[in-house]
Order: C-alpha cells, then sequence, then structure tokens
C-alpha cells in the first residue's frame, strides 16, 4: 500500500510541475509578450514594436510551442493519476485537452506569418501602412483562433474538477473551481463572440475567476502536495 502511495504520489508530483510550468507559459506568451508589443487600435505602432523587437517575438513563439507539448503530456499524466477514480471521465478529459493542441499549432501559423510581412518591409526607412494592417490583421486572426481554443479549454476543466472532487486524495473545493472555469470559459467565449466590448464587463472578470483559482491551485497542490492530504496536530 505504501508502494502504491509513493507511486501516486511521484506521478501527481510530475503532472504538478507540468501544470506549473504551463501556467508560467501561459502568463509570458498570452500576458506579458502580447502586453509589451500589440496595440490593437494603432497597427503602426504594432508593426513598429514587433520590427524592433523581433527577438521578444520569436521568444513568444517559441513559449507557445513549448506550452503546446507540455498540454500534450500533462492530460496524459492526470488521466494515469485519475483513471481509477472514473475511467470514462478520465478519457474525456484527456481528449478535450489534447484535441485542442492540434487547432493551436495551426494557430501560431498566423505569428509566423506576421513575421514574413515583417521581413518585407527590410530595407524601408518607413513604415508600409499595408504591411502594418496585414500584420495586425494576422494577430487578429491569431486572437480569433484563441478564442476558439478557449472552448476546449474550458471543456476539459469539467470531467477533470469531477475526477478531483471524486478522487479522495485531493481536495474537493478545487474541484468545484476547476468545474466551475469550465462554464467560466464558456461564457467568455459566448460573451465575446456577441458583444464585443465583453472584456470590459465585470462579468468577463467573474467568468475568468474560478478556472484561475482551481488551475493554478490545483497544479501546485500537485505539485508540492501531492496526494497527500493535510493533517493537523491534535493539541
Amino acid at each position: 500500500m505504501d508502494r502504491e502511495i509513493k507511486d501516486r504520489n511521484k506521478i501527481a508530483r510530475t503532472a504538478g510541475l507540468l501544470y506549473v510550468l504551463l501556467v508560467l507559459c501561459g502568463l509570458i506568451y498570452l500576458v506579458y509578450i502580447p502586453s509589451q508589443l500589440i496595440v490593437w487600435d494603432d497597427a503602426d505602432k504594432t508593426f513598429s514594436n514587433i520590427n524592433n523587437s523581433q527577438l521578444l517575438f520569436k521568444v513568444g513563439i517559441l513559449v507557445a510551442v513549448c506550452s503546446f507539448i507540455l498540454f500534450t503530456l500533462l492530460p496524459l499524466v492526470l488521466y494515469r493519476l485519475l483513471k481509477n477514480v472514473h475511467k470514462n471521465s478520465a478519457f474525456l478529459m484527456a481528449l478535450f485537452a489534447i484535441v485542442s493542441v492540434p487547432i493551436s499549432f495551426v494557430n501560431i501559423l498566423n505569428k509566423f506569418t506576421v513575421l514574413d510581412v515583417i521581413e518585407k518591409s527590410k530595407g524601408s526607412s518607413t513604415i508600409d501602412t499595408s504591411l502594418a494592417e496585414q500584420v495586425l490583421f494576422q494577430l487578429e486572426q491569431y486572437s480569433n483562433g484563441l478564442a476558439l481554443l478557449q472552448i476546449f479549454w474550458g471543456l476539459w476543466l469539467l470531467p477533470f474538477g469531477y475526477l478531483v472532487y471524486k478522487s479522495g486524495f485531493l481536495p474537493k473545493v478545487l474541484g468545484v473551481f476547476l468545474m466551475a472555469g469550465c462554464f467560466g470559459y464558456l461564457v467568455t467565449f459566448i460573451g465575446e463572440f456577441l458583444f464585443e466590448d465583453f472584456s470590459a464587463t465585470t462579468l468577463s472578470g467573474i467568468a475568468a475567476f474560478p478556472a484561475a483559482i482551481g488551475e493554478i491551485g490545483i497544479a501546485f497542490w500537485l505539485l508540492i502536495m501531492g496526494t497527500n492530504k493535510i493533517r493537523f496536530k491534535k493539541k
């Protein structure tokens, strides 16, 4: 029995490490780098930023590719950890996650096209407005791809959260946040699709909250605690 628990903890901590790395990669390529380079209402400024910081833009692409690889490995490790809780749910969890990976690789091609467009401008001392608009268009297409991916980023959390809740060796509260996070992603996708300014509303922030708590929480729990329960000493 001790051997089984040790093996389970090893798998859990492997999943935790992959998850923490995935979160860090996401913060870099989805949040930090775009905030430094992209100005959505100014094509010329965006073009200039990327042209002057091509290395940072390329690093963002590499980090994104690492993220896709991690998101292929993570659900497979979690499947090993949770398949004995409910095999069908574990299968759906892995399926919804892995299906998103090919879409992510196709979507990142928009950023390679951005680099191709920037390459055309070499030798020119001024910004070609038509090229700048092409760059912003490709970035908008990439953003549309991310919006579509939110469906799968949400769907995999429902069976994952259910498995965490039912496992008996992971915190039920994190399972609840993960399941709520599924609906948060779907609300965000539908809201942004139907309403232009949805991201600026209070509902957008509320929808994003459960997934952030659930995913960051379970990542660090798996890495630090594994499948061990917190034990309080009696006074």
